[in-house]
């Protein structure tokens, strides 16, 4: 495959290995950006683009990794996209758009969409509890709604994991939208000396939620599995489990805003633009290869919270919060599984 790489993008991997070789940033990058750079450019060439015209953007991402590790970046519990001097949310967008089969990719459910907006336009609140499988899943949404709701794509705020928070390649593009910064139940005790800073960072997080809610006006994207979903032993890629205490924390701190809040199933396909590794790593710098294709979102309608299907026949408190787990979960799976494959 390197040989068929084009000559600029050969010239970027050269300044890869120089980086490398002057220690501005770690070793094992060099092989990373070497693997994504040539599955780039083989998906640029499938959808009929020239490579050419994307040199500038993965030496721009080069650029700002290379800055990342010179002077890392820290996310406030609450991080609002950076647009100038430098437009992250535009640098994301740019980057991934070459990698989407857009002529074959769907939006469906758009009255739900309409109706979400006419909630925010009257300072009313949406939570959107989706399955989550790429990093990109933000700027995945945008490209999709652009053209007919590009600001609820851009104004959109996501719950992150530590991941996407502190691994140097996906950091430029976590830069450029609206974050609420959570550690997750996988990392929050690794390492086991840091566990209440993440406990004390996470309880701020949920407070400026609060205080976002009250305010009103706002659409927030939680994935209440935790993580990306993964592809099975057959190969076949699953909706991660919903967890049920995440989605009675969100519901809790909706119920503490002073503003009306609603809430929205949100099924989405992505995994082929940048598949997770088929493990959960600890350690941060994971390998990333892009298959491209056409990817799928479907908005949900509104769900109530205390009246779902299967809530009759809980037992207590606890049995109800995980047969609303559940049921939310097979809101977002039913929608997956219509899904072009």
């Amino acid at each position: 495959m390197d040989k068929k790489l084009n000559g600029k993008f050969e010239k970027l991997l050269e300044k890869i290995e120089e980086l490398a070789s002057s220690k501005a940033i770690p070793d094992k990058y060099p092989q990373i950006f070497r693997e994504f750079l040539n599955s780039y450019q083989e998906v640029i060439v499938e959808h009929g683009e020239d490579p050419e015209n994307y040199i500038g953007i993965f030496d721009t991402f080069i650029e700002l990794v290379k800055e990342g590790f010179k002077t890392p970046f820290t996310f406030e519990p609450y991080h609002e996209k950076i647009r100038s001097p430098f437009d992250y949310y535009k640098f994301g967008i740019d980057f991934l758009r070459p990698l989407v089969d857009l002529p074959n990719s769907t939006v469906s459910g758009a009255k739900n969409i309409d109706y979400m907006e006419s909630l925010l336009k009257k300072n009313e609140n949406v939570i959107l509890f989706a399955n989550h499988q790429i990093e990109a899943d933000p700027q995945a949404i945008s490209i999709l709604l652009e053209k007919m709701h590009p600001k609820f794509g851009e104004e959109l705020i996501f719950v992150a994991g530590t991941r996407v928070t502190s691994d140097p390649l996906a950091i430029p593009f976590s830069m450029g939208r609206n974050l609420l910064c959570i550690h997750s139940k996988k990392y929050i005790d690794n390492p086991p000396e840091e566990q209440h800073e993440k406990q004390m960072h996470n309880k701020r997080t949920m407070e400026r939620m609060v205080e976002l809610l009250s305010e009103g006006g706002h659409a927030i994207y939680v994935a209440p599995s935790g993580g990306r979903d993964r592809a099975n032993a057959e190969g076949v890629v699953e909706v991660a489990p919903f967890d049920s205490q995440s989605i009675e924390m969100f519901y809790l701190m909706a119920q503490k805003g002073k503003t009306p809040t609603h809430f929205f199933p949100l099924a989405l396909s992505t995994y082929h633009l940048l598949p997770p590794p088929e493990t959960t790593e600890v350690e941060l710098g994971e390998t990333r290869v892009t298959q491209g294709g056409a990817i799928h979102l479907h908005f949900g309608e509104e769900v109530d919270m205390e009246d779902f299907q299967g809530a009759e026949k809980a037992i207590d408190k606890k049995d109800k919060r995980r047969i609303r787990a559940e049921y939310l979960w097979s809101c977002v799976n039913k929608e997956y599984e219509k899904f072009p494959k």
